[in-house]
């Protein structure tokens, strides 16, 4: 497998260590929902891992969550609430969330707050080695000049970095790009550690690299985040990290693209977002999922409700030929596979390495979703037979659903099988009553199932009913 290193900014072959991969996606800052922007970094490293995993790979996953930040204190106080508990609202939205676009939970979901000892440890260990220093005000900086490779991810000379992106000048720090550590407390009211320096808390960056270091050790296989993390967050956490710990952070960096509106990267601060719950709302997970997975997680893609309404219905088709298949495999006959089947199958075998092909070079989820539409269609192609052997229903279904389940696309049946059983009851019975002609009756049942949020539709091969 290729993935595209930010560090080298190259292609790379991806070469897997003990059957394993250690691999850590930055996570939420939790004061709010997230948006549309947010969840292509969520979705992206969600599928990575899911086809790591397909491959026989073992991946210890960890994604973090921000429970503590300026921004939670400034929310917690808008909101009347502490920190700690503004924090466990928004963590449980995030996985509602999540869970409704098929992100798998992480191996681990690491938090600041159950850092701490690791985190003050660190900065400890930094001052020690002259590699960061205590402000007059109990603050702790990390010293830029003291490592010479910063910089090495962003490809920028230090000498010529533009402050800004959290990076704020003040007359404490020795240096404009020196950064903080350590917050020391300003009000008795704030949330605050005891650590040797003063009572406070962690900067951003502290926090990720300890919590990398607490669940893996240094030099883990895949560090992973949106583009507006490469500076300064992932610059200053492989300055930290190798400062403190003499060793590499990542093998490879990887870095999704941007979503945009009218080409502008969607952002709470430029107020062009849109929730994920909202959207979903409208037009469904799935179709959120597939918005994310149609273009190449390395190209900016631009967001408006048409191409998620297009995204929904390209759902819908992917999700009918598994329902369609579903129902032939009920009616199948216990008859050898005709030439037309067999092609088939051989068809799908073909589409399936063309499906592994298009993710080993680096991750082209594009290309796979295009392979999986190819399926389909030949699939579709023989569904209106008249008779089609019971070898080719299971076969052809399992070979489409192991691609379809593996993207998160496979039909979502959030009801009981009570409910299932009652529907085909229903079923059954509007099927005899047709056969006698009692089409009022069979008119009811029609009704009665729609208003259960059940469509019928009658074919050569008998009725068959899906949820809408």
């Amino acid at each position: 497998m290729k993935l595209y290193n930010s560090l080298t900014r190259s292609l790379e072959e991806f070469e897997i260590k003990d059957n394993t991969v250690r691999m850590y996606a930055c996570g939420p800052t939790v004061y709010n929902r997230f948006h549309i922007g947010n969840s292509r970094c969520f979705v992206v490293f969600d599928m990575l891992r899911r086809y790591l995993e397909y491959r026989g790979v073992k991946v210890l996953f960890a994604q973090n969550f921000t429970d503590v930040d300026d921004k939670l204190i400034k929310k917690a106080a808008e909101e009347g609430t502490t920190v700690p508990e503004l924090a466990e609202k928004y963590i449980n939205e995030y996985f509602i969330d999540a869970e409704g676009l098929g992100i798998k939970k992480a191996t681990y979901h690491p938090r600041a707050t159950e850092t701490m000892d690791e985190i003050i440890a660190m900065v400890g260990k930094l001052i020690e080695k002259g590699h960061a220093y205590v402000a007059s005000n109990g603050d702790v900086y990390f010293s830029a000049e003291s490592y010479k490779d910063y910089g090495k991810l962003s490809h920028l000379d230090s000498d010529n970095l533009e402050a800004g992106a959290r990076i704020s000048v003040n007359d404490i720090k020795r240096h404009p790009f020196d950064f903080a550590l350590w917050k020391a407390r300003k009000e008795e009211s704030e949330i605050a550690w005891e650590a040797p320096w003063s009572m406070g808390r962690p900067g951003w960056h502290i926090e990720c690299s300890a919590m990398i270091d607490k669940l893996f050790g240094s030099d883990i296989d895949i560090h992973g985040g949106g583009p507006d993390l490469i500076f300064p967050h992932h610059e200053n956490e492989i300055a930290q990290t190798e400062c403190a710990t003499g060793k590499p952070l990542a093998r490879f960096w990887l870095h999704n693209g941007y979503i945009n509106v009218d080409n502008k990267k969607m952002s709470k601060s430029a107020g062009n977002f849109f929730m994920v719950r909202d959207a979903a709302a409208e037009f469904g997970y799935d179709a959120v999922r597939y918005f994310v997975l149609a273009s190449h997680y390395r190209s900016p893609i631009n967001y408006s409700a048409d191409i998620l309404r297009q995204a929904a219905a390209a759902v819908e088709r992917l999700q009918n030929c598994e329902e369609n298949l579903t129902f032939r495999k009920q009616t199948a006959e216990n008859i050898p596979m005709s030439d037309n089947e067999k092609e088939c199958l051989s068809y799908l075998e073909e589409k399936k390495k063309d499906f592994i092909s298009a993710m080993d070079e680096d991750f082209n989820t594009a290309d796979a979703l295009g392979c999986v539409f190819e399926m389909a269609r030949k699939i579709n192609s023989l569904l209106n037979e008249e008779k089609l052997s019971a070898e080719f229903c299971e076969t052809a279904y399992n070979a489409y659903f192991e691609l379809l389940s593996l993207l998160g696309f496979e039909k979502k049946n959030n009801k009981s099988n009570d409910d299932d059983a009652e529907i085909e009851k229903l079923v059954a019975e509007r099927t005899e009553a047709k056969k006698s002609k009692n089409f009022a009756r069979a008119d009811e049942i029609r009704e009665i199932l729609k208003d259960m949020g059940v469509v019928i539709e009658d074919t050569r091969q008998g009725a068959k009913w899906k949820r809408v």
